[in-house]
């Protein structure tokens, strides 16, 4: 019961919350997690967790266990990417053979358009201006390395 609780609490916590609606879910059930989300007492809650627990032992959990699985993976592997791009950036920026290392690393990076977006933000961050080649740079290399 424990757990089909604890699985219940991953079903409300779903960004966006319109992922319920994929996991095809009965509707009494969906119906069950919208009103938790929708209260704010504690009790309130643990009493709705409880019954989303009770409806949940009517259901096969593990389709939806794996389906959760799955996109807590992929959202990590994003964050990862996002990560790995923010690094990249920085490190271009501060390093001044870190586009020959990237460039190794990422054979199929574009030479050219990232040399010149590190040099227009380098340019952007002596003159003080606000940082849009920077972010561009980074768009690029997320695309680059957030996809791996």
């Amino acid at each position: 019961m424990t757990s089909l609780q604890e699985m219940g609490e991953r079903l409300a916590e779903l960004k966006p919350p319109s992922r319920l609606n994929q996991l095809g879910l009965p509707e009494l059930l969906v119906t069950a997690i919208n009103d938790y989300r929708r209260f704010n007492k504690w009790e309130a809650k643990r009493r709705q967790m409880q019954y989303i627990g009770r409806l949940m032992r009517d259901i096969d959990p593990a389709p939806v266990a794996a389906q959760l699985d799955a996109w807590s993976h992929s959202s990590r592997e994003s964050v990862a990417g996002f990560h790995a791009a923010e690094k990249w950036r920085d490190r271009l920026l501060a390093e001044t053979n870190s586009l020959e290392a990237l460039i190794l690393e990422h054979p199929s990076a574009d030479r050219a358009k990232l040399a010149e977006l590190v040099g227009r933000a380098h340019a952007e961050r002596e003159s003080g201006k606000p940082p849009a080649a920077s972010r561009l740079l980074f768009r690029e290399l997320n695309k680059l390395v957030g996809t791996r």
